[in-house]
């Protein structure tokens, strides 16, 4: 490594006190941000996206998870990960995995394995590295990129860390429930499907709100959603008429990067129409702007989960 990258200012100590893992940044730090969770989860990536998932080991127990923005103008990404590799091999664990942009899969590993968000950890979809690695109960793995002046690398490391009983017990009684149907769906009030067709009626646009996707995933998650029961009631109701399904992404990540996830999200909730509820292919169009038509700020988490949508528009009442 060039002596000009040599200056190794910060050493850091993930997890738990107990279990440190020391590494030796290679550029000198601008900025960092962290995450933890006690007890805490981690899908440590083990393959390359397969074109459905990435593989993964589902490992738990105490999750330190941080983003470093480091002074690196010229550095090359394996610049970045070569001497972290070194030390974490040094520290006794075996890598598990390594990959760099297009061998991960690019777009598809990035948007399907755990990256804090940006601008905490920004992620070059062109020029990226990663790797895995266990040590007996232990893993980590690093995410390095870069973009203009400045690396980036994030670290995430689970050490062992039992789960703890809360310390007072409260006891439920889980009865069956009397249940009656609202025709609500998750995160949605009653009486708002009905109103998606008012929507649809007066305004030719409705946003449906109940839909749920994990975070950074094109795969609409498992669910009723009563939205999409509304919008298929709706294109029966008006037999002549066609909609488009539109996606839209806050402004975390690249133009590309989001206009890619927010097509993808449109053709899942219109596959989900037309599989789950009967709808008319020839009827739903799917598209995406990415974070182009924003309906909120994306300056705060609030802001940016508005911003995260599906909306239904009515194209035509042929």
């Amino acid at each position: 490594m060039p002596k000009a990258y040599l200056p190794l200012i910060l050493a850091t100590a993930l997890a738990n006190p107990g279990s440190a893992l020391t590494l030796d940044l290679p550029a000198r730090l601008l900025g960092q941000e962290t995450r933890s969770e006690v007890p805490g989860s981690y899908a440590l990536p083990t393959g390359p996206f397969d074109g459905t998932s990435v593989p993964a080991r589902q490992v738990e127990g105490a999750l330190d998870q941080r983003a470093y923005r480091l002074d690196a103008a010229g550095v090359t990404t394996l610049a970045l990960l070569a001497p972290l590799r070194d030390q974490v091999r040094a520290a006794g664990y075996e890598i598990v995995f390594e990959c760099e942009a297009r061998a991960c899969g690019g777009f598809d590993f990035r948007f399907n394995t755990d990256v804090m968000p940006e601008p905490d950890m920004h992620v070059d979809l062109s020029d990226f590295r990663f790797l895995s690695a266990r040590k007996g109960t232990e893993a980590v793995s690093i995410l390095v990129s870069r973009s203009g002046g400045a690396g980036y690398v994030q670290i995430t490391r689970v050490t062992a860390a039992p789960i703890q009983a809360p310390a007072v017990a409260t006891p439920v009684d889980l009865k069956d429930p009397e249940v009656s149907y609202s025709g609500a769906g998750p995160g949605q009030a009653p009486g708002q499907t009905a109103e998606i067709a008012a929507a649809l009626d007066a305004d030719g646009a409705a946003v449906l709100e109940d839909l749920v996707f994990a975070s950074g995933a094109a795969a609409l998650s498992r669910g009723d959603y009563p939205s999409l029961a509304a919008v298929a009631a709706w294109l029966e109701a008006n037999p002549e008429s066609t909609i488009a399904l539109v996606g839209h992404t806050d402004a975390s990540g690249s133009p590309a990067g989001n206009q890619a996830l927010s097509e993808r999200r449109a053709e899942a909730v219109a596959d989900a129409l037309i599989r789950t509820f009967g709808a008319d292919p020839e009827r739903v169009s799917a598209d995406g702007v990415g974070f182009l038509a924003p309906r909120a700020t994306n300056q705060t988490e609030e802001g940016r989960q508005k911003n995260r949508r599906v909306e239904v528009i009515v194209t035509s009442t042929r």
